[in-house]
């Protein structure tokens, strides 16, 4: 314990229950309650147990700390504050304008790998990064602090089945059974037992503890790492633990303490509180560091003009080509990987692959894991299925954690399965993601020079690739940066700009090649970027064609690359009429449903007839 005993732990423990309150008090906002239920834990975690570098929070080799219940974010910054990383009295400035101290943290501190707050996440995160330490040879281990109402959620579950099947004893999940929610108390109250037959049914290893037992914390932390499964330690305790007047009590949630009531607590905590500052921490240990250098390039390519191939296929070749030479690269896939072809990957790197089963929410948190600690993951499954794991797009893009994303079996090209398996809202979710990059190849080679861009781009990013085989359009060497487009038809009377992607560009080629037989031009562009959109590109072709566009998606209405060329073009005079798919697809063949949509090539000349 590096000399540090009990008693010095549990004084800490109030110091940071007093730093909580005094925070919370002085925002006029927070959960202090939450706060003190869970201060017994992390002071013994971070002044006892964690092997860390308090002055470098992102050294490679140290533990780390998942704070998944994030709206106990003043506990965490109390302990920051506490190993001198900062002076306490910035405590003061939580949740304030001018201040890091958000209401839940956020990877703008250093020590927050990610963004936590939305509930039940964090345990997913956690196991990306623990087999990340197994995949790098480091000792690191992962803490994920967790609430009980969390355990409500179904992606806890998702991740408690993946760490046991994975038997990763480096991880370690601490749950604060403090019994009361935020409206009402807790589904199992202080049942630990059903907690202790679920995570067993999971494979875990489980440590049932008072939590406000500094002694037994200790004993049970020394015990971690031990036999071959993950770990969770089932923490009886008291919501507000520590001041009497609240402690146990309901109607405390997310309420803070007016400031006769905080002097009060702070009186009753003081008398024994202890200061953490000064107190030696365990070293993490001095393994050599993993490569983290991106390549100066990638190996090139070898298609034929004309060939046709899936741009799904296409990402498969592309994962497994930019694998060869770019070691930060892992894959996750969710049971789907003959068909996102990702098994290709897996066949040539298997230690790098992760095969997250059908668990769309735990693996998109899994993958954030990973890349926090400085890989590159690509993330795979039907385009549809990641609209269940949303929230976790969303909180990685809060995180700017630098994940990808490749979304397959868009739209109602893909044919008979029907319209529970078409992507028909992934540009528009994807596109509402804070700093997010959405792409749309649409053949072979556009597909893999994206991956090439998505490897080396930091954030997340959203490849969407289609079902059926398209010709290459592409030479090998045309570069596709992200941002831009492709002109691939212009003449200088074209009446028409239209704009596409995916399966419907060449359906876009198709009607220019119909309509000029009739003496009409069209201007036909590949916007292969969505977001970022190459609007000048766009606005100059229009501008050429009577300020007319064409919008043509597989892909609902709302949302998508109309919405986004229209939203880019609204305040140049340009008239943009959208294709897309509207109304609920039904089964068929890919040709049937392109044209009953009005997305094909036939569809596509009406809509530049009806222009003029």
């Amino acid at each position: 314990m590096n000399d540090i005993d009990t008693d010095t732990l549990k004084g800490i423990a109030n110091q940071l229950r007093i730093l909580s309150v005094t925070a919370t008090t002085a925002a006029g906002s927070g959960h202090p309650t939450s706060c003190c239920s869970a201060a017994d834990l992390v002071a013994a975690l971070f002044f006892g147990h964690m092997r860390y570098d308090p002055k470098n929070p992102h050294f490679y080799n140290n533990d780390r700390f998942i704070l998944s219940k994030g709206h106990a974010a003043p506990l965490l910054y109390a302990a920051w504050a506490e190993t001198g990383l900062f002076p306490t009295e910035e405590l003061l400035k939580l949740r304030q304008l001018n201040s890091d101290l958000e209401g839940h943290p956020t990877p703008r501190l250093p020590f927050a790998d990610v963004a936590t707050g939305s509930l039940g996440q964090g345990l997913s995160v956690g196991v990306g990064m623990a087999l990340c330490a197994r995949l790098d040879n480091l000792d690191y281990r992962t803490y994920v602090l967790m609430g009980d109402g969390e355990c409500s959620e179904g992606s806890v579950w998702e991740a408690a089945a993946l760490a046991g099947h994975n038997q990763l004893n480096n991880l370690i999940a601490l749950v604060d059974i403090n019994r009361l929610g935020q409206s009402e108390p807790a589904p199992l109250g202080h049942n630990l037992d059903a907690f202790k037959r679920r995570f067993e049914s999971f494979g875990w290893r489980t440590e049932e503890i008072e939590g406000h037992d500094m002694e037994e914390i200790v004993e049970v932390l020394a015990a971690v790492g031990l036999g071959t499964q993950p770990l969770v330690i089932l923490a009886r305790t008291l919501k507000g633990a520590g001041i009497s007047f609240i402690q146990d009590q309901e109607g405390w949630h997310g309420k803070p303490l007016s400031k006769e009531e905080a002097d009060r607590a702070i009186a009753e905590l003081r008398p024994s509180a202890k200061s953490g500052i000064g107190h030696p921490i365990p070293a993490p240990t001095p393994l050599p560091a993993p490569k983290s250098e991106a390549p100066s390039g990638y190996p090139p390519l070898s298609y034929k003009l004309g060939d046709k191939v899936a741009t799904r296929e296409a990402f498969g070749t592309a994962l497994a080509r930019i694998g060869e030479v770019d070691q930060r690269v892992v894959a996750l896939d969710g049971d789907t990987k003959n068909s996102t072809y990702s098994d290709k990957f897996f066949k040539k790197f298997p230690n790098r692959f992760t095969e997250c089963f059908i668990a769309e929410q735990n693996m998109v948190g899994v993958a954030t894991g990973f890349a926090v600690r400085g890989k590159v993951p690509f993330a795979s499954t039907f385009a549809a299925f990641f609209s269940r794991a949303f929230d976790q797009v969303r909180v990685a893009g809060i995180s700017t954690a630098n994940v990808k994303l490749c979304g397959s079996h868009v739209g109602v090209s893909i044919g008979e399965d029907g319209p529970s398996q078409m992507g028909l809202e992934d540009l528009a979710m994807m596109r509402a993601v804070v700093g997010s990059t959405v792409l749309y190849p649409s053949d072979a080679v556009s597909t893999e020079k994206l991956m090439d861009q998505m490897a080396g781009h930091k954030g997340l990013c959203f490849l969407r690739t289609s079902r059926p085989k398209t010709p290459v359009l592409y030479p090998n060497e045309e570069p596709f940066p992200i941002g831009g487009a492709k002109i691939l038809r212009q003449a200088p009377n074209d009446k028409v700009t239209v704009v596409a992607a995916g399966v419907t560009l060449h359906e876009a080629l198709k009607a220019a090649d119909g309509l000029k037989s009739e003496g009409i031009g069209i201007t036909v562009i590949d916007a292969y970027s969505i977001k970022p959109l190459a609007k000048d590109v766009i606005l100059g072709a229009a501008q050429k064609t009577n300020n007319l566009v064409v919008t043509v998606e597989d892909h609902y209405a709302e949302g998508g690359l109309g919405d986004a060329v229209a939203g880019e073009l609204s305040a140049s005079g340009v008239k943009v009429l959208k294709l897309a798919v509207r109304g609920l697809p039904h089964s068929g063949k890919p040709e049937e449903l392109m044209a009953k949509y009005g997305i094909d090539a036939n569809a596509i000349v009406r809509a530049v007839k009806s222009l003029g």
